[in-house]
């Protein structure tokens, strides 16, 4: 059952989607939106990336919690930043990152959670994945910065994922 449908909700979804679109249950459109989502699914399986298996259920809801804890006061430290412009510039910066963390799903997580985290902006992964070149809204020490985003993004997805 598997091999027919690889992505069943997908299908589904593909399906309910072309009757949507076509505004009609005619047994024309019953007949192609069936055949788009039995194979669309078959024909992109291949290309669909090898599934991710999360280890460590617990930490991926501490992760979670840090990442909102740290939006709020990304949020909060931004409106600040933007508000003083006028009396103290904020100190933009790239930083180069040293990663340790090779998984590609972690790499995804990392790259949606910098995302996420306002102040921050994912520039450019190194070709070897070991270097992560991050621009940061304002900056007092490098180094410090370095070792937050160590310790508070990428040892968890460590845990998760490798």
């Amino acid at each position: 059952m598997s091999r027919l449908f690889p992505a069943p909700l997908l299908s589904m979804a593909l399906f309910v989607l072309w009757l949507l679109l076509n505004l009609s249950v005619s047994p024309g459109n019953l007949l192609l939106g069936a055949a788009l989502g039995v194979l669309a699914p078959l024909l992109m399986a291949p290309l669909r990336p090898q599934y991710a298996h999360v280890r460590k259920p617990w930490v991926v809801a501490r992760l979670i919690g840090r990442v909102g804890i740290d939006v709020i006061q990304s949020n909060l430290l931004v409106a600040i930043g933007v508000l003083r412009a006028g009396q103290r510039p904020p100190r933009s910066a790239f930083v180069h990152i040293p990663l340790d963390l090779r998984d590609a799903h972690g790499l995804a997580a990392l790259s949606m959670i910098t995302t996420v985290v306002p102040g921050t902006v994912w520039s450019e992964l190194a070709l070897d994945r070991s270097v992560l070149l991050l621009h940061v809204f304002d900056l007092d020490d490098e180094a410090a910065f370095i070792e937050h985003f160590k310790l508070t993004y990428e040892r968890p997805l460590m845990e998760i994922f490798e």
